[in-house]
């Protein structure tokens, strides 16, 4: 019932104009997202890789209704790229990017050409992309359009989100050899007919998941801030003979650094997801509502995974 009210309260104007405006919410909001601004992102880039931790940057912003808003965030991406790369940070930092940013959502094509751009950025700025997933009713959208751009871009990533009963199945089409796929719980409310939706159900789909990517050919990226996903992530690289070197940890930023320390410490890939941006509000939100403790705490019982 509290995330359902917390997500109708993610499409409010007006609850977003409270939020905005209250004390500690804007505490809240400067914890767990860099900044409005290009040079925020940098500055906290530069700060998690100085402390041994990979970083994946989302410029927030979803649901583009005009081509023009679209290109605007292809802009920022290419220049965001070009600041990295200008600064020393690639390819320790690559960035998160959701096609219904690009215009995904009225053009298609429009989508995939703003994202191939992005793409060949990031492939010049020697880092790579990954293409976050949205609600279900994009799913096919985006695989379809990772499908193309990984023809010429075959380093781009995917995200897949375990409580979609259609996961496993994705999961193994993806698992193929440098097919790189960051597994999360998922983070829209979703009905019955296509999402798992008791926390129990997710976490035994996650760990099915999991172990198909984890035995697979390609890249695991698990994103999750469960203690129990992470030992078990933990396990099932020893089980598969994975070294570090050939999966990774993903968490947000803000959320338990003490543990990304702690895995980054002990040999880990680490990479922390960095939201900027002035639309900040629905990724909070949303964040929320996956676990209403995570942006209060940061210690070890906030359990939810990096959304894409």
């Amino acid at each position: 019932m509290l995330r359902s009210v917390i997500l109708a309260a993610s499409r409010s104007s007006q609850v977003e104009r409270l939020v905005a405006t209250a004390p500690y919410t804007r505490d809240v909001v400067r914890r767990f997202v860099a900044g409005a601004a290009t040079d925020d992102a940098l500055r906290a880039t530069r700060g998690l890789v100085d402390d041994g931790l990979a970083v994946t940057l989302d410029h927030l912003g979803e649901d583009t209704v005009t081509p023009e808003q679209a290109t605007a965030t292809r802009d920022e991406y290419l220049r965001l790229l070009k600041m990295l790369s200008g600064a020393g940070l690639t390819p320790a930092a690559e960035v998160s990017v959701k096609l219904s940013a690009l215009g995904q959502m009225f053009d298609e094509q429009l989508a995939y050409d703003n994202a191939r751009a992005i793409c060949a950025a990031a492939d010049a700025a020697g880092t790579t992309v990954t293409l976050d997933m949205e609600d279900h009713t994009t799913t096919d959208s985006t695989l379809e359009v990772l499908g193309r751009l990984r023809k010429d871009f075959p380093s781009t990533g995917a995200v897949l989100q375990a409580y979609l009963r259609r996961t496993e199945s994705d999961c193994r089409e993806l698992a193929y050899a440098g097919s790189r796929v960051r597994l999360c719980k998922g983070a829209y409310k979703e009905p019955e007919s296509v999402a798992y939706q008791s926390t129990r159900e997710v976490d035994k789909s996650y760990v099915r998941c999991m172990n198909i990517l984890m035995s697979g050919d390609g890249y695991p990226m698990l994103a999750t801030h469960d203690p129990r996903m992470i030992a078990i992530g933990e396990d099932r690289a020893r089980w598969f003979d994975r070294g570090p070197e050939r999966f990774e940890f993903q968490m947000l930023y803000g959320i338990r650094p003490e543990e990304q320390a702690r895995l980054a410490g002990e040999g880990y890939t680490v990479r922390t997801y960095v939201p900027y941006g002035d639309e900040w509000y629905g990724y909070l939100m949303r964040r929320l509502a996956e676990r209403p403790a995570n942006p209060g705490s940061s210690s070890g019982r906030a359990r939810e995974s990096p959304k894409k």
